[in-house]
């Protein structure tokens, strides 16, 4: 299945508001449209046209969600979810990975999901003329990127992870809240791209380090109880065996003893 990028979206004068957290500046870097959604822990974020979605393709983050009208030309809308919530590092099961990839999907609440719905159908060129359309929403690692592809067309690894919003009616609402929040800016994809690979391989390892310890710590408790029990299991065996064998200790009962277990 493949998509197609929409003609380019009217031009905003820039806003002197800051980029989210981790997002550069750059006068060489494609523009983007950035939104604020009904819950600050996602970043979301559009290309201005299909170039800028061409970048956005090649440097996406595994926490992207990618939206778009289905069957139609629209822009493409990514949701930023929180760090670390599709890492797969470690995970060499491939029933497992995805597991992971459908529940990171599943943790965007309904009226998230609903928002991005609404915000893409608005910047469908088509999509925003009609009742009611359908969204597609999909992890940023299921989209399929080929050479054959034209700027800005993209397809699907697997259609598991390809979700429908069938029938989403337009709520004039919401868009207008969240078009109040529209912002124009230039960023530095790979820039961008770079610095998460970064603190991510820090926080892989920071993670990985506090286990050793962790587990260092648990294997000297367990040795210690060990320990400790040997050596109370030891002390009771002392007290055991003696018991009743001798009374006054002295040479002559050690030789009685001596003499009757002959």
């Amino acid at each position: 299945r493949q998509v197609r990028s929409p003609n380019p979206s009217p031009s905003l004068a820039p806003r002197t508001r800051p980029l989210p957290s981790g997002l550069f500046w750059c006068a060489s870097s494609a523009m983007v449209f950035f939104f604020e959604c009904s819950d600050p822990q996602y970043t979301v974020y559009m290309g201005k046209d299909k170039f800028e979605n061409e970048e956005l393709l090649k440097y996406g983050w595994p926490e992207d969600i990618w939206f778009h009208v289905d069957k139609l030309s629209s822009a493409h809308v990514y949701l930023r979810l929180p760090p670390g919530t599709m890492d797969l590092s470690g995970i060499k099961d491939k029933g497992e990975a995805k597991q992971k990839l459908l529940d990171a999907m599943a943790s965007v609440p309904p009226p998230i999901l609903n928002e991005m719905a609404q915000l893409t159908k608005a910047n469908s060129i088509d999509g925003c003329k009609l009742g009611e359309c359908d969204v597609v929403y999909t992890p940023y690692l299921n989209l399929k990127k080929e050479e054959r592809m034209d700027t800005g067309q993209v397809g699907f690894k697997d259609e598991q992870f390809r979700i429908l919003m069938r029938n989403v009616e337009k709520d004039k609402e919401i868009v207008k809240v969240l078009e109040k929040t529209r912002r124009e800016a230039k960023v530095d994809f790979r820039a961008e791209k770079e610095q998460r690979d970064d603190e991510e391989k820090m926080r892989k390892r920071k993670s990985i380090a506090e286990h050793k310890l962790s587990e260092k710590a648990e294997k000297a408790q367990h040795e210690e109880e060990k320990e400790l029990k040997s050596y109370a299991a030891l002390s009771h065996l002392e007290k055991t065996t003696n018991v009743g064998v001798s009374k006054t200790g002295s040479v002559e009962e050690a030789r009685e003893i001596e003499e009757d277990f002959m």
